[in-house]
């Protein structure tokens, strides 16, 4: 199959897939005389496993380890789970982060009278430590 019938079984993009063909992630294809990639069923399976990894959130990195491992029908399981913990210690670091950013707005939001006077509390936060535009003095609350 070409590159188009290859994006579509596998649901990634053919911008992609030459992406990832380009790093490595993928195997170089074989292709025609016409230097048209030809697709076989493994490659969109590949293609559909890095999907789903990309769905989840998985690193280029974490994924061209999963695919290793994948391949590798000696494996350990205990390997692949240590990947998926890692993954998942970072993603619920990643949470921890956006909540915080999320309380700090929230609180600085409920703060802001928002009418229309100029003081604002969200502008003043942001603005702590830089410098004020010329011309402009800063408000403060």
């Amino acid at each position: 199959m070409n590159i188009g019938e290859a994006a579509r079984a596998s649901g990634v993009s053919a911008k992609m897939i030459r992406y990832y063909e380009a790093i490595g992630l993928i195997d170089g294809v074989a292709r025609t005389r016409s230097g048209y990639r030809v697709y076989e069923d493994a490659d969109v399976h590949t293609l559909r496993f890095i999907r789903r990894a990309r769905d989840l959130g998985f690193s280029l990195a974490r994924i061209e380890t999963l695919l290793a491992l994948w391949r590798d029908r000696a494996r350990a399981s205990a390997d692949v789970k240590r990947v998926a913990l890692d993954h998942i210690a970072e993603l619920e670091a990643r949470m921890r982060e956006l909540q915080q950013m999320a309380d700090t707005l929230r609180h600085l939001a409920n703060n802001c009278h928002g009418d229309g006077r100029p003081h604002c509390p969200i502008i003043a936060e942001l603005s702590e430590g830089a410098e004020a535009p010329q011309g402009v003095r800063p408000h403060h609350i």
